[in-house]
């Protein structure tokens, strides 16, 4: 799983987060310091869609004393599969490099950009902000 602060990097620069079962998030807050991370499940975590915007129901959570949140207070913390969708075409491959890190590549015309890390989902991440920030440039 990547990390919170890179999480918040990928929504700063413009990365959407549509809620479907099975994405991870963390309440991102100051009065939730911590690492917990939540899942989105029909059982116990459900989008509700409203006029007003998008809540993340907790369902039947009696450790918490929390009935929703709204999506601006939930940081998505994509996997690797939805990474890897969000870059598209723009997706060359992954590649293990050996010493324990990986490298994810990427294709713009001839030119070719690689983005190393400690795990794919990180490498992923990295080269999703750098085709952001491409595409915001203009």
């Amino acid at each position: 799983m990547i990390a919170s602060p890179l999480a918040r990097r990928l929504r700063g620069a413009g990365l959407e987060w549509h809620p479907a079962s099975g994405d991870f998030f963390r309440i991102d807050g100051p009065e939730f310091a911590g690492d917990e991370t939540f899942t989105v499940s029909d059982m116990t975590v459900e989008p509700h869609e409203f006029d007003t915007g998008t809540i993340l129901g907790f369902n039947g959570t009696t450790e918490w004393a929390l009935d929703s949140v709204a999506l601006e207070q939930a940081l998505w913390m994509p996997r690797e599969d939805q990474l890897r969708q969000a870059l598209g075409t723009a997706f060359s491959r992954l590649e293990a490099l050996g010493d324990g890190r990986w490298r994810v590549a990427l294709r713009d015309g001839a030119e070719r950009q690689e983005f190393d890390a400690d795990d794919p989902e990180t490498a992923y991440a990295g080269a999703l902000l750098a085709e952001l920030d491409a595409a915001s440039r203009g």
